[in-house]
């Protein structure tokens, strides 16, 4: 082995250990820095435990190959025969350990920042289902879903993808910048997790428990995230778009909010002694059944076999009214199907099981009103 080579290829280790930390941030495949104070000392820590490693790795490697050259047979060297050093021993046992501790120290700071959710400013409860997250803001009366708002065009490959294919909702997380946001998650069905990689928030969304977290975004922006837990047919079309804005923003934004839900709630009061027309109920039901409803039950109602029951046919569809709002109200227990009761509106709810009882071929010419969803959802309370 020539041992310029050796040396060169040392140098390049050498350089590359010592090269600047802007040049780190952007690599590609580097963690990302994010916003807040959390996720940079969590990049910091990352990038010192790394480059402990790489000098560990530097000096091991270093005397391997210096013995391996040094010390090698066409050079005459004769192994050395000992049976075992105290010292070395020690050393070898002391060293890693002090290494240990001083990268502990730092790592268990950081763990107990990203712990920390005391004095929060804000309280969201974030639940997340299959496959969409639900908000709930406790200083505030407001709730609402998210969900993906990626067409369906796109996933099929018939549009060209958007710039944010896959990470767009209908309705984002909004939270106001300069406050600590403390979060609180759980689920309605499996396991999920709700990650936004530049807060350095990656927080499971466990069944019948609450896991805590927090942040606290300094500037305005918008932030993309997604769920990290597998969790079934459509994990990869549950994301998370956060909005963090202004003091003065948010606090006008959540006043609309308010106003829009009142508006909502108004509105359902007038269609309860209203009757919409077949077609205003079909094509209000078809729009909300392909955005809700056909991944699973597909667009021709026929569902996948051994998944998820065929609409088209069904004798609940067909013969149970009762049976079938109730199940578009408060879904299936144990199944994918989530309950709508919450999501959708009124005249959704009506519109949909209207379009599924008489689309299809299945034509049983019922029309379903609000006022028929509103007495399910009184009986149920």
């Amino acid at each position: 082995m020539n041992v310029s080579v050796v040396r060169k290829g040392l140098s390049a280790v050498v350089a590359l250990l010592i090269q600047s930390k802007v040049m780190a941030e952007d690599m590609p495949l580097n963690l990302t820095k994010g916003v807040t104070e959390v996720s940079g000392r969590v990049y910091d820590l990352h990038m010192t435990i790394f480059y402990i490693c790489c000098v560990i790795g530097f000096i091991v490697f270093g005397a391997m190959f210096y013995a391996i050259i040094k010390h090698r047979k066409s050079r005459g060297a004769v192994a050395a025969n000992f049976h075992e050093s105290t010292k070395i021993e020690i050393l070898w046992t002391a060293i890693p350990l002090v290494i240990l501790v001083g990268m502990a120290i730092p790592a268990t700071s950081t763990l107990i920042a990203m712990e920390n959710t005391d004095d929060a400013d804000v309280t969201i409860q974030v639940t997340g289902s299959q496959w969409k997250w639900h908000y709930r803001y406790f200083e505030d009366d407001l709730e609402y879903f998210s969900v993906l708002a990626t067409p369906r065009q796109q996933i099929d490959n018939k549009l060209e993808k958007s710039e944010n294919y896959l990470l767009e909702v209908d309705r984002p997380l909004v939270i106001p910048i300069n406050k600590k946001v403390r979060f609180l998650m759980t689920s309605d069905d499996v396991i999920h997790s709700w990650w936004v990689p530049e807060f350095a928030v990656k927080k499971d969304a466990n069944p019948g428990f609450i896991n805590e977290a927090w942040t606290n975004v300094p500037k305005p922006g918008i932030y993309r995230g997604q769920c990290a837990e597998l969790c079934g047919k459509d994990h990869g079309f549950m994301p998370i778009v956060v909005i963090a804005k202004e003091q003065a923003d948010y606090d006008q934004w959540m006043a609309e909010q308010k106003a829009e839900q009142a508006a909502v709630a108004e509105e359902e009061q007038r269609l309860l002694a209203l009757q919409m027309s077949e077609q205003e109920l079909m094509e209000l039901g078809e729009q909300v059944y392909l955005a809700s409803c056909a991944a699973c039950h597909q667009p021709n109602g026929q569902g996948l076999p051994g998944m998820f029951p065929a609409l088209r046919g069904s004798p609940m569809v067909l013969e149970d009214k009762v049976a079938h709002i109730d199940i578009v109200l408060h879904g299936k227990a144990g199944t994918a199907m989530p309950p709508f009761g919450k999501q959708l509106a009124l005249k959704e709810l009506a519109a949909v099981v209207t379009y599924e009882r008489n689309a299809w071929g299945n034509d049983t010419g019922e029309l379903i009103q609000a006022s028929d969803i509103q007495s399910r959802r009184n009986a149920s309370n």
